[in-house]
């Protein structure tokens, strides 16, 4: 069986719970705070109710006047962090089961994979497209597809976080002269199935301004697991 409602406690705390586990090799730690290494990803963690000295482990692990990504965590820092930026989101994950998205297709051949040699390409593509935190490794934290035209990328889709048993899709973008095309649904679609034959479930971030996105991802079979509010603060 996939990992179900019953292991979705994971997804309350993707980033702690990633690095904790499957992305343990690339987390950095101090005291009860835990970081990506830079060049993967901007997240950091701490508990939900963190006290002061976990925040101060965490500000010493970053560095003074750094930025803490803290993503969905619902802890507050001390008033001295400076708040950076907040956004409203939603987290959704996919409702299938263990059968194939498209049962007896054969494999999409206009996704390719995506790899170190197209990271100035991607890089460029989160650049036009604002997808949301993207670093020159992040492509190493899962599978990364992507849709050519003419020879030039100008779609993609990747995993990002591993909480136990569930992957995240992200960076889901498309330039804006090759959109109304159907190439996020099509990457979207080799995602889950790359990520159900692992025998886990997909879930995906999404801005709850972004009404097009969580259209697409209702039609693709993700439901809204619960509302999250994405926060960065400036270590003191």
């Amino acid at each position: 069986m996939l990992a179900g409602h019953h292991g979705a406690a994971a997804l309350d705390d993707p980033v702690g719970e990633s690095l904790g586990g499957h992305h343990s090799h690339l987390a950095r730690r101090l005291g009860a705070a835990a970081t990506y290494l830079t060049p993967f990803a901007t997240f950091s963690a701490v508990s939900a109710t963190a006290d002061a000295a976990r925040w101060d482990d965490l500000a010493r692990l970053l560095g003074r006047g750094e930025l803490a990504d803290m993503f969905s965590c619902p802890a507050v820092p001390p008033p001295d962090w400076e708040p950076v930026f907040t956004l409203e989101g939603r987290q959704m994950i996919w409702t299938g089961d263990d059968r194939p998205v498209t049962p007896h297709a054969e494999p999409d051949s206009g996704v390719v994979e995506l790899g170190s040699a197209d990271v100035s390409e991607m890089l460029g593509l989160v650049e036009r497209t604002r997808p949301g935190p993207f670093r020159p490794r992040t492509h190493e934290l899962g599978a990364y597809l992507g849709i050519r035209e003419e020879g030039t990328l100008v779609a993609m889709a990747g995993e990002r976080l591993r909480p136990p048993g569930w992957t995240e899709i992200s960076a889901v973008c498309t330039a804006p002269e090759a959109r109304g095309r159907g190439h996020a649904a099509r990457l979207v679609r080799a995602l889950v199935a790359r990520i159900v034959s692992r025998r886990e479930r997909p879930f995906l971030h999404v801005a709850e301004s972004n009404a097009g996105a969580i259209a697409l991802y209702e039609r693709l079979g993700f439901r809204t697991r619960g509302q999250v509010t994405f926060r960065g603060f400036r270590t003191p």
